[in-house]
């Protein structure tokens, strides 16, 4: 194995999720946030997340124990020093960004790879906040991440041929594929499917169709596993919102302004399956 150890920063459900694979591959990982109440949610949502895997993929003998015994939860950065690849998946907001990112590049021996595991913020912009943006590359990990066979690599400025290189052995080892794109704001995929959900939030604002029919036109009609909405809750709205804030402001385009219903529930807490309620109710 070539990434015997892997840093996992953001212990997010995205985070979670990257570790769960990470762990569930044989690769040890150091998963780091910032306070150990974050690190005990984190703990519950793997143990959720590996009930599910085992669910929905029987017979594939997930053993919690090993998986857990692979992972260390820590606050404390410098145990990144021995990582062979870091995998970021902080909260999509570019002060915080850049602050872990000035972080850890004192600490990472220099010829180790950051993938960015973002929706939308630049990978140049990104690299430009660090010592080696020729060896920073994004990574959009699908969630649930265990069990999503597809990777969208983005190609920032100033990413070499041998850091993609890198990248597609790493997502190897971890039993995915990828395919390569361009940096733009939003990527293919996000570009594409923040649209789609806010002008799903719009229909919902004006009283064209409650949120269970939009979902049902379009499990329905499309053959889509997943509704705009349901897939929002899944997503999590606080995040769908930011990323449609990072696409309105780096394309300066009308057509990416949030619903004002998306910004009303996200204050009101509504954030989805991880609220208990979003569109749909979850219990």
């Amino acid at each position: 194995m070539e990434f015997t150890t892997v840093g996992v920063v953001g212990a997010g459900v995205m985070g979670v999720g990257v570790a769960q694979n990470l762990a569930q591959t044989g690769h040890r990982v150091v998963l780091v946030d910032v306070s150990d109440d974050v690190l005990d949610d984190a703990r519950r949502e793997l143990r959720d997340s590996l009930r599910a895997y085992a669910l929905f993929n029987k017979g594939a003998g997930v053993a919690t124990a090993e998986v857990f015994d692979r992972i260390e939860f820590t606050t404390d950065y410098e145990l990144l020093a021995g990582a062979d690849f870091v995998v970021e998946n902080v909260t999509e907001d570019w002060t915080v960004k850049k602050e872990v990112y000035e972080r850890i590049d004192r600490i990472v021996r220099p010829g180790v790879v950051f993938a960015v595991n973002t929706s939308a913020i630049s990978i140049t912009r990104v690299g430009s906040a660090t010592s080696r943006p020729e060896r920073v590359v994004g990574m959009h990990f699908m969630n649930p991440v265990p069990m999503k066979p597809m990777v969208e690599v983005i190609r920032g400025h100033h990413t070499t041929p041998e850091t993609i290189d890198t990248a597609r052995r790493f997502l190897a080892e971890t039993g995915k594929e990828c395919i390569v794109v361009e940096d733009m704001p939003g990527f293919v995929s996000n570009r594409v499917l923040m649209l789609t959900i806010n002008e799903a939030v719009f229909l919902v604002q004006d009283g064209v169709a409650p949120a269970a029919d939009v979902d049902r036109i379009f499990r329905t009609c499309f053959d889509h596993r997943m509704g705009p909405l349901e897939t929002a809750d899944l997503i999590g709205l606080d995040t769908i919102l930011r990323s449609v804030e990072v696409l309105h402001e780096s394309f300066n385009d009308d057509k990416y302004r949030p619903a004002p219903l998306l910004k009303k529930m996200v204050a009101a807490g509504l954030l989805g399956r991880k609220s208990g309620e979003g569109f749909h109710t979850y219990r």
